[in-house]
């Protein structure tokens, strides 16, 4: 028997799950950038017990595929990880594509802009153009990671998704939704269906207070879209026509983007 009480047998099977476990535990240290993440926390998120947590930890630090600071006890994205990432021509080719897209959102909004790709039930943040303002948001930073239906970005890729796929989604993230004091399972439901309607997703203080954040998937074609654009700012002070022009603006550079690919 294995240590997880599993027959060594089963070579295939064993080798499946420990390539799941071993993903899992690195899509939470995505998530924890850039503060990293302890032993507890990834052990609790991937429900785990601490010593098969810890076991899969010292594989993954071993292969630099994440690190680990002694003196704060956290585990980063290690260096083999980014070079794997750099490694990813073609798709760093069409990602690097939308760089004036995402800054021009920046420089005609005022706003911190971002490029956001799915990666399963997550959205990773891919590209980051900071916001001219005094004060910034900066609710993510590139190479992050939060669930679907969490920010702008995210929600418009979830409501992009088939209502049963979103479904499905949305019930899986549900346990994490208590730490956003203002999301819950039947808001994020309210938040796809108002992105499917209007095609544009907008989240007011739902991931940080007085922050509002836009979003809208980017389309190829009859595929099912990857990538959404969004902003996020200091919830303006003014009327709600300085709300729909950013809307306007968001979809101009959408539609720019996709009509020059």
């Amino acid at each position: 028997m294995g240590t997880d009480g599993q027959a060594v047998g089963k070579g295939k099977i064993d080798g499946t799950q420990a390539i799941r476990r071993a993903a899992a535990i690195l899509r939470q240290i995505g998530q924890s950038v850039p503060q990293g993440a302890d032993l507890t926390a990834i052990s609790e998120a991937v429900q785990l017990p601490r010593s098969t947590t810890h076991r899969i930890l010292q594989g993954l630090v071993d292969e630099e595929l994440i690190s680990y600071d002694r003196k704060a006890r956290r585990y980063f994205v290690g260096s083999l990880t980014y070079e794997l990432g750099l490694a990813a021509t073609g798709v760093a080719l069409g990602i690097g594509h939308w760089r004036p897209f995402v800054d021009n959102v920046s420089r005609r909004t005022g706003a911190t802009a971002y490029l956001m790709g799915r990666s399963g039930i997550e959205a990773t943040c891919l590209m980051k153009a900071e916001s001219s303002a005094i004060i910034r948001v900066i609710p993510v930073d590139p190479g992050q990671r939060r669930f679907l239906g969490i920010g702008a970005g995210a929600t418009a890729l979830l409501a992009a998704l088939s209502p049963e796929e979103s479904e499905q989604i949305i019930r899986t993230i549900s346990p994490h939704l208590g730490r956003y004091s203002s999301l819950t399972e039947a808001r994020v439901r309210d938040m796809v269906e108002e992105t499917r309607q209007t095609g544009i997703a907008v989240s007011r203080g739902n991931v940080t207070e007085n922050v509002i954040g836009i979003g809208v998937a980017i389309r190829e074609g009859d595929k099912t879209p990857r990538l959404a654009l969004s902003l996020a700012a200091l919830t303006p002070r003014e009327d709600e026509a300085t709300i729909e022009r950013w809307k306007e603006i968001i979809r101009e550079e959408a539609s720019a983007g996709q009509r020059e690919r």
